[in-house]
């Protein structure tokens, strides 16, 4: 990571006279416009740079965290931690929706013009295949932050957010429909998918998309679209690849750093530096593990004073955005739904065998047996809360399946999301609206 780290940084610099109009500019006005594969690939790692920190954001308003109130940086979350996304402070931390379509203009860049320019090779193939999976990984993130959950008999109508595949940034663009944003992720996967070279990338650069992140993020799609069927069948894609679990009877190793055996595609920052040390984990939070079995405990969490500290994030060593236990839960709920509760039982199995101790899994084992349908979903989702714990998946699984209710005590206040609130659907930034009245 910290090879990860240096290279954006040098990118950056390199980057530092060039404006992104710069790029779009002629050759005789003396602009520099990127022609080559090796040129382009510095476009692509400075959008993969760019790419938003919005999932530490969302932790805030979930069940996962309380906040220090005495902490200097306090004022910049507390708003998010109250729901307030309409007029909020001039402090409090914004969601980088300017970010994700800067990053969407750089890949749009790319997809436009290197398409062109790039002489044909498999080089080219791989950077434009990275570009349409980045395109589509942004915007399954900008609609599911500022867009209804998807819902098939909905989606047509329900607001999304604005598609903009064209390099025209004063084009003021009114949103897409939820579907329509689906839809043009699919087409854009599709595109990856024909395109990808690297069935897996290294260690050091596996912020980068590869066949095997493709199917994972597939795989994520579909759980959120319920398409059980190819849910299961890009899960399996993903794991014919690579299947190897962290065992955590074995390697005291979290399993969300960027070097993690069961790591497919480190890009995302979930749990930054800042939040790190102005939070703990929340009561409930806690109360989801068994203390004495659930080997992930200890590894996740250290006792402090003050709460429960968060050992598994706050670094940018801690980057993770598809990573195989991912699979083995996403498979499990797909067998689930798809009336195959032996086989998802027998996936979970292997999984669950190397998160708790060998007293702890029999017990486990025994009980899994004896449930029914709802139960055994209702574990399933129990287990994303234990294993993904402040990995920015929180968020999307309340609003996807349970829209629950949610008490923060903030200043002697008591602030409260309500089951099926529509702030489970964050408001988009009012400066957004005002440079685009389309909105």
């Amino acid at each position: 990571m910290k090879k990860l780290i240096l290279l954006l940084s040098v990118v950056a610099v390199s980057f530092s006279t060039i404006s992104c109009d710069d790029y779009l500019d002629i050759e005789p006005d003396g602009k520099v416009i990127p022609k080559s594969v090796e040129e382009y690939r510095q476009v692509l790692t400075m959008a993969y740079s760019k790419y938003p920190q919005h999932k530490s954001l969302t932790a805030i308003r979930t069940d996962e965290l309380v906040l220090d109130e005495y902490s200097s940086d306090f004022i910049s979350y507390r708003e998010i931690a109250m729901w307030k996304d309409v007029n909020p402070d001039q402090a409090t931390t914004q969601f980088q929706w300017e970010a994700f379509y800067s990053v969407i203009f750089y890949t749009n860049q790319i997809i436009n013009e290197g398409i062109q320019t790039m002489k044909d090779s498999p080089e080219k193939n791989q950077i434009l295949a990275e570009a349409y999976a980045l395109r589509a990984y942004a915007y399954f993130d900008l609609v599911n932050l500022y867009g209804k959950p998807y819902n098939s008999t909905t989606s047509s109508s329900d607001r999304g957010v604005p598609l903009v595949l064209s390099l025209d940034l004063e084009k003021a663009v009114a949103p897409s429909t939820v579907q329509e944003i689906y839809d043009q992720i699919h087409l854009d996967i599709a595109q990856a998918n024909t395109l990808m070279v690297e069935e897996q990338q290294s260690v050091g650069i596996n912020y980068r998309f590869s066949q095997q992140a493709i199917q994972a993020f597939k795989s994520r799609i579909y759980l959120y679209q319920q398409n059980w069927d190819l849910a299961l069948a890009s899960a399996n894609a993903a794991l014919v690849i690579h299947d190897q679990l962290v065992d955590l009877n074995v390697e005291n190793a979290l399993p969300n750093h960027y070097t993690s055996v069961e790591g497919i595609m480190a890009l995302d920052n979930n749990f930054n530096s800042s939040l790190k040390y102005i939070a703990t984990a929340s009561p409930e939070l806690i109360e989801a593990y068994d203390q004495t079995t659930d080997l992930r405990f200890n590894l996740y969490f250290e006792s402090s004073w003050d709460g429960y500290k968060i050992l598994k994030g706050g670094s940018s060593d801690f980057r993770m955005s598809f990573r195989v236990s991912e699979l083995y839960l996403i498979k499990a709920k797909a067998l689930l739904k798809l009336n195959q509760i032996t086989e998802a039982k027998s996936v979970l199995k292997p999984f669950l065998a190397k998160r708790y101790t060998a007293e702890g899994f029999g017990i486990i084992q025994a009980s899994i047996e004896t449930m029914n349908d709802s139960e055994l979903l209702e574990f399933i989702l129990e287990e994303r809360n234990r294993e993904f714990a402040l990995e920015g998946h929180r968020w999307f699984d309340l609003r996807r399946a349970n829209q629950k209710q949610i008490i923060h005590n903030i200043s002697g206040n008591k602030y409260i999301l309500l089951p099926n609130d529509v702030r489970y659907t964050i408001e988009i930034p009012q400066q957004a609206k005002l440079n685009n009245p389309s909105l």
